[in-house]
């Protein structure tokens, strides 16, 4: 197609889109040139504009490698991520969801670890946390045997693999539900902690005048054949940046209940402050599949 006007450009790519086999990918390829082109007549896009950001999604490349994904970050920080799951969630976005993001720090093969058994393994100084839960149906029933993995961060905000203080897997741990779906452990109260800002990410938070910080949560993946795979985070209801998560993971189901205790707690070993959290969650019935982990 010779190109005689603004419009016809568009035009042409669609047509060259429409040829496609897969029909998914012509929707979604359609769909997205369209907007695309829309958006930069909506804005009146200019070539130095366009060429800057080009230059910025390169960079988002380059910033990234086997330890680090600067494309997830930013997709996070645009709430791209949340609005996908809350999307394929919930009935499609209709009802509350127990379901969140992964987040890049997921391993595989986490220790398995009994019921009431703790997670904390190399000597990690923070309030003892001792977590009750039931994984449930849509319809209430318990739903046993589904396998849940359970990480988290430190109380000083880091990860075990970003933290050579800590033991290989510490506040990891892989539980079985039991017949009434239940599954607990012992840990310690997380705590928020920053996202890179050394990137292109950075750059963004900074243009925007947004703060950097993801507020303490848990994480779990509970996988159970028949279920779909139910990714989710806890958030620990007294953190102060639960309004501002740069990552705009908070939803108002996904915030927890930690209860503070200054008496006898279940070990006979902790003295202090203590908490509990006592947690449900609900799979839908779907296709089980774990992901890939997002980092190496």
């Amino acid at each position: 197609m010779i190109i005689e006007t603004e419009k016809d450009v568009t035009k042409a790519v669609l047509a060259e889109i429409a040829r496609a086999p897969n029909a998914r990918f012509r929707e979604i390829m359609t769909a997205f040139v369209r907007h695309l082109h829309d958006f930069a007549r909506d804005v009146k896009l200019t070539e130095e504009e366009f060429r800057e950001a080009m230059a910025y999604i390169v960079k988002i490349g380059q910033h990234s490698n086997e330890s680090h994904n600067e494309a997830v970050l930013m997709s996070g920080s645009l709430g791209f991520s949340q609005l996908i799951v809350l999307l394929n969630n919930g009935d499609s976005g209709q009802v509350d969801t127990d379901a969140s993001l992964l987040g890049p720090f997921w391993r595989m093969r986490s220790p398995e670890t009994p019921n009431g058994g703790s997670i904390v393994r190399s000597p990690t100084p923070g309030p003892a946390l001792f977590v009750n839960a039931v994984v449930r149906d849509q319809n209430g029933a318990p739903i046993a045997g589904a396998e849940v993995d359970v990480w988290h961060s430190s109380p000083e905000g880091f990860y075990e693999q970003q933290d050579p203080k800590q033991a290989p897997m510490n506040l990891r741990g892989k539980f079985m539900t039991d017949a009434q779906g239940r599954f607990s452990f012992r840990s310690v109260k997380p705590a928020g902690y920053p996202i890179p800002i050394d990137g292109p990410v950075g750059d963004l938070v900074r243009a925007t005048g947004r703060q950097h910080y993801r507020p303490a949560h848990l994480h779990f993946l509970i996988f159970k054949d028949g279920c779909k795979t139910l990714i989710s985070q806890i958030y620990v209801n007294d953190d102060d940046r639960l309004e501002t998560d740069v990552q705009f993971g908070v939803t108002r189901a996904l915030i927890g209940n930690f209860v503070r205790h200054d008496g006898p707690a279940p070990a006979g070993d902790v003295t202090g402050e203590w908490y509990s959290l006592d947690q449900t969650f609900v799979m839908e019935p779907g296709k089980s599949r774990l992901p890939k982990p997002p980092i190496q």
